[in-house]
């Protein structure tokens, strides 16, 4: 007598994950006679955003569930479609929901397709700082997205400072606020010092030229991306990541190859150069707002050890200072993007904004 065969399972189906890049919606706002404020202007100023999410109007005709996410130096609101961050916060029941959330992912001032100095003016271009990129946010939700309140806004490294900015400028434009990855306090020291070697690296490339290369100056890029590599990583990750030399030879070397192909010398002048006076530190009590701040421990940029966050922390009227401890999984500054570390927070500081 014949015995059939057990039928053997199939291969597990693989959850098919959503394309955030598919969804996007991409524009520009132009924001006309913009002054900044050294006292320069630009006829046009180009602010470009992508959004994911419907807005969705309140009894008073206002848009209630717009959340703007800001990027750190040199990048732009596509790198939040990272899986990282957009698997973690943006899918059915997640804490941004884009089926509840208008998610709005702006490219500052000089970075990405917003206006920047390689668009022509090279050094000519104003000199900009934090508070110039704010007030262009704040004018292209206005007058370009219709948008007069923030549900959240969420800022990592300069987005972050960001965040304090925007607690200074207009603290009842935003709900809630989650700056990660930064210190209400000047970029003084440490911080300022490797800043000023990857301008200076740049500004020593005889190739440069001040400004006007005719070909993009190779040796002042390479000094510029290999400290902002270096000043972006994670100790324990790479060591238990990249435990022999060979191994971490070859990503280091990777990472600053591929930085270089992706940036320009002015404008990375420019990037960094627009912190040199950020300083919200005398007036962080400014911000009324419901706030969870976020820093990790393995943060080269912003060291757990300076002992002033808990302070800043405690001078916020609604506000909460939380520290990632360091871990061989988590990334150093680039934390930040890593919502699997924090999400548990920005859940609990919607439930804590809610009105």
């Amino acid at each position: 007598m014949l015995v059939p065969a057990l039928a053997q399972p199939g291969p597990a189906a693989v959850p098919v994950q959503p394309d955030y890049a598919a969804m996007i919606t991409q524009g520009d706002v132009i924001l006309k006679d913009f002054r900044f404020g050294t006292g320069e202007t630009l006829p046009e100023l180009r602010m470009h955003y992508a959004t994911l999410g419907t807005p969705r109007r309140g009894p008073d005709g206002r848009v209630n569930n717009a959340v703007m996410v800001l990027h750190g130096t040199g990048g732009t609101g596509l790198q939040f479609l990272q899986p990282q961050f957009s698997l973690e916060l943006f899918g059915p029941g997640q804490p941004l929901d884009i089926s509840k959330y208008y998610i709005i992912l702006p490219d500052n001032i000089g970075h990405g397709k917003s206006s920047r100095p390689s668009d022509g003016l090279k050094m000519r271009f104003p000199a900009y700082d934090y508070t110039d990129m704010v007030r262009a946010q704040r004018q292209m939700l206005t007058e370009g997205l219709k948008v007069d309140r923030l549900r959240l806004v969420m800022g990592t490294s300069m987005g972050c400072m960001h965040g304090f900015v925007w607690g200074q400028v207009d603290p009842g434009f935003v709900q809630a606020m989650m700056p990660m990855a930064c210190l209400p306090m000047p970029i003084a020291g440490h911080n300022r010092m490797w800043r000023k070697a990857a301008i200076e690296g740049i500004k020593a490339d005889p190739a440069w030229n001040g400004g006007n290369y005719t070909s993009p100056p190779m040796m002042g890029l390479r000094v510029a991306a290999s400290l902002l590599q270096v000043a972006g990583f994670a100790p324990l990750y790479l060591q238990k990541a990249f435990p022999s030399r060979d191994t971490a030879d070859a990503y280091i070397t990777q990472r600053i190859d591929a930085a270089i192909k992706g940036i320009d010398a002015n404008d990375t002048i420019y990037q960094i150069e627009s912190s040199r006076n950020y300083d919200p530190s005398k007036t962080v009590e400014a911000m009324t707002m419901p706030v969870t701040w976020i820093n990790s421990s393995d943060d080269f940029i912003n060291p757990w050890d300076y002992g002033v966050a808990e302070d800043f922390g405690k001078r916020l009227p609604d506000g909460k200072y939380l520290l990632i401890k360091a871990t061989d999984e988590t990334r150093g500054h680039g934390t930040h993007t890593w919502a699997r570390f924090w999400k548990d927070e920005l859940v609990a500081l919607l439930a804590r904004s809610a009105k």
